[in-house]
């Protein structure tokens, strides 16, 4: 074998070469960064880091999120948003003339929700029987009734929801969080995605995509089930000093390396995401561990239920709440594929999905409350759209992007309030309308972030995610506490 040249004036390629691959085994980079190995309790210690924590614009009340997106389309009218004249009606024609239909050929007459609705909490805002666990904390929550967004179509609705436009490439709003922010920790993901083990939901990774900013800010993905990450862990057969020395040397390179392309955002996020994955080997294991919790807590969000899917969005939601309680700032939870998407057998799918995800969503606004973790916490549930009172087929129905329903809780949001308000058909919002650029401006807000202020170069000019020249974007100070 050749002799190594220690002058680190070889490539990469040339540097793999000479050791016959004996690197091969190393998916992680080495364990110090930013002369770390002696930072107490994985803080970062130096704000020149992309991730080091900063200050926001003003004082926040938030300093975390957690997202349960909803892929699909929850359907408001059977969910959140009763509408008596709408079964009264049921199987006549739609009045209007201005309905928007996606499959107009499966377009048939009103179509009445099944399903009762009760008034709850102080001020008896009316849920659905389909959701006793959300409607038990009512007094929590903000829920808006009147979002309207500009797209009908599922990935075009998705784009604008995470990222401020339907054009595909842009950072989506965790990223715009983690960039405005930073992190309080140096050795846990800024930004997890929490997957579904069904597989990927549609539009893929692009939901987390930080786009054009430095690709440091883009989500990680976490697995609930097995290993957390992908060859996080050392292989058995590599001794401690061996890999130490590894680690060490690889450090070595990747700084010459770095140094000389300055400007590679990507060569400097992989080399960070390294960095963090080696300081990961003894934190997220940690972090995930839901064998710590108490039986009551286990019992609170359903993660021994008979059902499987509801014991597995359960575990993701405690999974989420352990890690914002260890400083991550943006979780994001995920279903596979779209299942709120009921075009045929809406009924019939929505008590599967409410089944799912009810009792663990509410589980997770108790917990941090109980925990002293939700004034500071945001918790967000929402779909890209709503669904059309007409039936479409026998028994579904279409996309609506004219009226959704969505819920906040915690971080600086109103308590026990319902916001807005739909025609008599839940077709479209006519009383507040809340536009999606209109909520990540406020989202922003209660983060201590002005989205005026928080842009990036992008094509010669500094862009942001509400691009509010465009959109015209705007806070709604009556979301907000």
């Amino acid at each position: 074998m050749k002799p190594i040249r220690t002058d680190f004036g070889i490539n990469r390629r040339s540097f793999l070469g000479y050791t016959a691959g004996g690197l091969g085994c190393l998916a992680l980079s080495h364990l110090l960064a930013l002369e770390g190995r002696a930072a107490p309790a994985g803080k970062i210690i130096h704000a020149a880091h992309p991730l080091g924590p900063k200050p926001p614009h003003f004082p926040a009340k938030a300093k975390a999120v957690i997202c349960l997106f909803q892929h699909g389309g929850p359907s408001q009218m059977d969910l959140f948003d009763p509408k008596p004249e709408l079964n009264k009606r049921d199987g006549q024609d739609y009045p209007g003339k201005d309905l928007e239909i996606h499959f107009d050929k499966q377009a048939g007459k009103l179509l009445q929700s099944p399903f009762k609705f009760a008034k709850h909490g102080q001020g008896g805002t009316e849920f659905s029987e389909l959701i006793p666990h959300t409607a038990g904390i009512a007094d929590e929550i903000t829920l808006v009734r009147s979002m309207v967004t500009d797209s009908v179509d599922h990935e075009s609705a998705l784009r604008i929801i995470h990222s401020g436009k339907f054009q595909g490439g842009r950072p989506t709003w965790g990223s715009w969080v983690t960039y405005g922010l930073g992190t309080e920790r140096q050795d846990l993901p800024a930004y997890v995605v929490l997957s579904d083990p069904a597989g990927l939901p549609v539009d893929g990774i692009r939901n987390w995509t930080s786009g054009w900013l430095p690709a440091i800010y883009q989500g990680t993905q976490i697995r609930s089930s097995g290993s957390p990450i992908f060859n996080l862990s050392t292989p058995e057969d590599i001794p401690a000093s061996a890999r130490a020395n590894q680690l060490n040397l690889l450090e070595k390179l990747n700084a010459a390396h770095l140094r000389e392309h300055p400007e590679n955002s990507e060569l400097q996020a992989r080399i960070s995401n390294y960095e963090m994955a080696a300081r990961m080997q003894t934190s997220v294991n940690g972090a995930l561990d839901l064998t710590k919790e108490s039986a009551e807590t286990r019992k609170l969000y359903g993660l021994d239920h008979g059902n499987s899917a509801t014991s597995n969005y359960a575990k993701r939601c405690l999974m989420a709440r352990r890690l914002v309680e260890q400083g991550v700032r943006f979780v994001q939870i995920y279903l596979g594929g779209q299942p709120w998407d009921t075009h045929d057998k809406n009924a019939e799918k929505l008590k599967d999905l409410c089944l799912m995800t009810d009792q663990p969503s509410a589980a997770l606004v108790l917990d941090l409350k109980q925990r002293g973790l939700l004034d500071s916490t945001i918790v967000l549930w929402c779909g890209e759209f709503g669904r059309l009172p007409i039936s479409q087929g026998k028994d579904g129905r279409d996309h609506n992007r004219h009226a959704f329903s969505l819920w906040l809780a915690g971080g600086g949001f109103k308590k026990g309030y319902a916001h807005g308000g739909t025609d008599d058909f839940g077709y479209k919002a006519v009383q507040d309308p809340v536009r999606v650029y209109d909520l990540h401006a406020t989202l922003l807000q209660a983060l201590g972030l002005n989205h005026l202020k928080l842009t990036h170069p992008h094509e010669g000019r500094d862009d942001s995610l509400t691009d509010a020249v465009v959109s015209q974007a705007k806070v709604i100070p009556q979301l907000l506490a």
